[in-house]
């Protein structure tokens, strides 16, 4: 542990762990052995990381030039065994994510990634640079996702989709290429969408998906015929700021 890193009370490191100058670590976090936390990287309260991690090493990326950036963790998440995030660039300067994820083995998080609260990447993940993941959002095993692309709030990536494009809010997404597959009505249920909610998000997704129009004529088309409120405010501010399309 280098004198110039910062731990919190109560903070457990395991054997032939490895925490560089400038990391600062909060109350009550546990680190496995053989982890590797290099500097720039600020991890909340009570997060555990399992053995074999690299956290906050620089980017994969040939245009990072030492700049100094940041991996900014929040609290309560778990990271799983060989799991590796790297910190920013100089793009945005940092790195972040929430609190309460849970990141499964040998996940991926590249720089400038953004990723919300109560988060869950499953085994062999991997997320280019870039990619902003809303609240709540399950990605499945062996999920690719592209530099710069968003996954919307409440949506559920199905087992070893390739994610080229964005995906909005609430949604199922699954197959070969991967395509809308419905509401994510399971995870909805569980947070305590009502029926009406529910009904509500997939009228705007029936007149999205099934319509031949372009994004413009049918982000029209739901403003006139569904009544506005914040999940239809939600959608509609996703699709309308998507860059890369929606899938």
């Amino acid at each position: 542990v280098d004198s110039y890193a910062k731990l919190g009370k109560d903070v457990i490191v395991g054997p032939y762990s490895i925490i560089e100058s400038d990391v600062i670590i909060g109350d009550r976090t546990e680190i496995g052995n053989h982890v590797t936390i290099s500097s720039g990287t600020i991890i909340g309260n009570d997060c555990k990381i399992f053995h074999s991690a690299s956290i906050g090493a620089i980017p994969q990326d040939l245009k990072y030039n030492n700049e100094e950036t940041k991996l900014i963790i929040g609290d309560r998440n778990i990271i799983r065994e060989s799991v590796t995030i790297n910190i920013g660039t100089k793009a945005s300067g940092k790195t972040t994510i929430g609190s309460d994820c849970l990141f499964m083995a040998y996940v991926h998080v590249a720089h400038d990634c953004n990723i919300g609260d109560n988060v869950i990447m499953s085994n062999l993940t991997t997320l280019g640079g870039h990619v902003n993941i809303g609240d709540w959002a399950i990605l499945s095993g062996g999920v690719l996702v592209h530099q710069f692309c968003n996954i919307g709030s409440h949506s559920f990536v199905g087992a070893s989709g390739l994610v080229t494009q964005d995906i909005p809010p609430f949604i199922l997404a699954a197959g070969s290429p991967l395509e809308y597959s419905g509401l994510n009505s399971v995870g909805l249920k569980r947070r305590g969408f009502t029926i009406e909610d529910r009904k509500q998000i997939k009228s705007i997704y029936n007149l999205f998906f099934r319509s031949k129009n372009n994004r413009k004529d049918n982000i029209s088309k739901i403003k006139k015929e569904i009544p506005m409120s914040e999940n239809t405010e939600s959608i509609i501010d996703f699709i309308k700021s998507s860059e890369r399309g929606i899938i």
